[in-house]
């Protein structure tokens, strides 16, 4: 159960944030104002959920500071400062440090040092079992030195390839209850056989980061083949707009640092 969330306002800067258009027909340039308004929302849903949210100031020097899912990866017991490989966000790394001080000791954080990479939204926990993807952002060194980190902790990680596009939380999400959301692809990965895999139909790839929080599932909202499977699957479920942040390749994980 999850009882609290960093999250981080969007920034004007927004506007030029990092995008493949892997999820769109092409680049487009999100609107501020909606942003705002949606991420504003996400946070009000998170805590009908009951977390209790802190939401940092915006930084207009990190347009895609919103994302704070990936300059950290929080657990119980520690939290690691990732290490994000596009130099445009790599100062998140520090500006994230101070909120995490509110919750964890000096003792309990740590770093992944270069020349690792790593971005949050590349590791998937299930239980206490992490998957990491190896991407364009993490790096089997950003990788080795988290396995060496969390081990400490009681956690173990492995592994797997990110080979359709920017993070491995795009292409599988665990929805707990040992259900995966995945791809074509990630649905042949063998490290996930032992999982009940549902493949989402290709014209709702974005849907497939939908969000667990305390038995509800967070799905992004113009996705009804998807949001259909997952209330088939049993779970109460939440649409949540994030159209302006699927623009510069972001979605619900990436909105908040759940624990």
């Amino acid at each position: 159960m999850f009882t609290r969330a960093i999250t981080k306002k969007p920034c004007r800067a927004l506007i030029d944030g990092i995008s493949t258009a892997q999820f769109t027909e092409s680049v487009e340039q999100p609107d501020y104002e909606l942003a705002v308004r949606q991420h504003n929302k996400y946070i009000e849903t998170l805590e009908s959920l009951g977390l209790e949210v802190l939401d940092l100031e915006a930084d207009e020097r990190f347009p895609d500071s919103c994302f704070t899912e990936d300059p950290a990866v929080v657990m119980e017991g520690c939290a690691v400062v990732t290490n994000p490989a596009r130099d445009s966000r790599n100062g998140e790394k520090y500006e994230i440090l101070p909120a995490l001080r509110n919750f964890y000791s000096d003792e309990q954080i740590f770093c992944i040092e270069g020349p690792g990479t790593m971005e949050g939204g590349d590791v998937m926990l299930v239980g206490r079992h992490f998957y990491v993807g190896q991407s364009d952002r993490t790096n089997a060194e950003g990788a080795r030195q988290f396995n060496e980190i969390v081990t400490k902790f009681g956690y173990t990680s492995e592994t797997v390839p990110v080979t359709e596009g920017l993070h491995l939380k795009d292409f599988v999400i665990y929805l707990e209850n040992n259900n995966l959301l995945v791809t074509e692809t990630m649905d042949k990965v063998p490290a996930f056989k032992d999982f009940n895999r549902y493949i989402v139909p290709k014209d709702e790839l974005y849907a497939i980061n939908s969000l667990w929080i305390n038995g509800t599932v967070l799905v992004p909202a113009g996705y009804p083949k998807t949001l259909k499977l997952i209330q088939d699957l049993g779970y109460p479920t939440i649409t949540v707009d994030t159209s302006e942040f699927r623009k510069i390749d972001g979605s619900l994980t990436c909105l908040s640092l759940r624990f």
